[in-house]
């Protein structure tokens, strides 16, 4: 008997409080990595009505203007006018309250226990994991960028609703805004749209338009048109005429960002990774330098879980690490295809054990985490700190690279565990 369900995702835009803080966390960690690649960062932020505040803790040798980094950081994210946002980059109070990193844990990260009990020859153990946890990564074959179908159309329109807001398409838009898409599912495959949400900020009026239900009506209008539709582009699924569409639906949002709800820094990790389709460990990843595993091995995870499904030896894949803080090898790895894998999981597990470097000091190699900022110009966590940290095609992320597949296609086949 088939099974039809219903799977919602939700996503949310550049402007809202808690991606504001997001993305100035990983502002503060691109900069000091670009200037120091050893620097160790956990940088943490607030924000409400005209005030921000920093936090954590940050060993390094960078000097920085952290008031002038942030400032610049929500003017890019469209914060400029406190009288539309009550909320604006020249204006709002910055307070900076830093530490430096508990030489208790740096002595752990620095040496990994392996190296401190044994000699070892192995490059990989030099450091340990920046704390203890556990981490998940996940792939399907849903979309061509192999996400949940969900998460990947939430991300679409909200990345869509900045883009129009900032070319001027739409230029009544403000930066704060949610998504949230519901797709139908027969037999475990997505097979319509249900509904799609759209929350907003806009200006109290739009042109000559000023009584709220003509300026709602436009904003749907213009958002089907502008927004909705390009965010489908591409894909075989497409909303139909019993696909619900719900637009500002309390009637108005015209106060947001800051001024409408405080911020906080690693407050949407489900919108970071799958939308809820997989599992999460509970650990954030903005303001955490690359040796934290919390972030660098999530990444890992989903490199793993990618290229076995882009290989095609399953149709999705979760993989799960974890870490002892200051032990560099993985206390555990776990890898699940949900009856889907071409092969068994133990042999599954078999390859990744054999074939994928999950060692702090290995991820941060194979992916050059700490160089990237300094590659690219000083810029690159802060890209990732909103509209999902996995699946992007629009940025060059190093664990989306499906370098693998070939090595794991070669020695499926060389060893003949195909299933018939």
């Amino acid at each position: 008997m088939s099974r039809r369900y219903l799977f919602t995702s939700e996503s949310v835009t550049e402007g809202h409080p808690d991606k504001i803080c997001d993305q100035i966390s990983d502002t503060i960690l691109d900069t000091v990595l670009a200037l120091d690649p050893s620097s160790r960062v956990a940088a943490e932020v607030v924000v409400n009505t005209g005030l921000v505040i920093v936090t954590g803790e940050i060993s390094s040798t960078a000097t920085v203007n952290f008031v002038k980094v942030i400032r610049q950081k929500i003017a890019e994210i469209g914060y400029i006018d406190p009288k539309n946002n009550g909320f604006s980059a020249d204006s709002c109070s910055v307070l900076i309250a830093l530490d430096e990193q508990s030489a208790d844990i740096a002595q752990g990260v620095d040496q990994a226990q392996e190296t401190r009990e044994q000699t070892s020859d192995e490059r990989w153990d030099a450091i340990g994991a920046g704390d203890q946890g556990l981490m998940f990564g996940f792939a399907c074959n849903e979309t061509p960028e192999l996400m949940p179908l969900p998460i990947s159309l939430a991300h679409r329109i909200s990345h869509k609703l900045s883009k129009v807001r900032k070319s001027g398409q739409l230029s009544y838009l403000g930066p704060d805004g949610k998504t949230q898409v519901t797709v139908e599912y027969e037999d475990g495959q997505p097979v319509g749209i249900d509904t799609i949400l759209v929350s907003t900020q806009h200006t109290e009026t739009i042109g000559e338009l000023s009584s709220n239900e003509a300026v709602q009506a436009k904003i749907k209008a213009d958002l089907w048109e502008a927004v909705v539709l390009p965010a489908f582009a591409g894909l075989a699924i497409q909303p139909s005429e019993r696909t619900r569409f719900l637009v500002n639906p309390t009637g108005k949002f015209v106060i947001g960002g800051p001024q409408g709800d405080s911020g906080l820094t690693g407050r949407k990790i489900i919108v970071d990774t799958y939308g809820g389709y997989s599992r999460h460990g509970g650990g954030a990843f903005s303001g955490k330098d690359p040796t934290k595993v919390d972030r660098s091995a999530a990444y890992a995870c989903r490199y793993v879980a990618k290229n076995i499904v882009a290989a095609g030896l399953a149709d999705k894949c979760e993989v799960q690490l974890s870490y002892a803080i200051g032990v560099a090898r993985p206390t555990s790895i776990f890898v699940e295809t949900f009856g889907t894998g071409k092969i068994d999981d133990e042999k599954l597990l078999d390859l990744v054990n054999e074939y994928f470097e999950l060692r702090p000091a290995g991820i941060i190699d194979t992916f050059n985490l700490c160089g990237l900022p300094q590659e690219r110009g000083g810029r690159f966590y802060q890209d990732v700190a909103a509209y999902g940290h996995f699946g992007r095609d629009d940025l060059d992320l190093p664990w989306e690279k499906l370098d693998k597949v070939e090595v794991l296609k070669a020695a499926t086949a060389e060893r003949a565990v195909v299933r018939i």
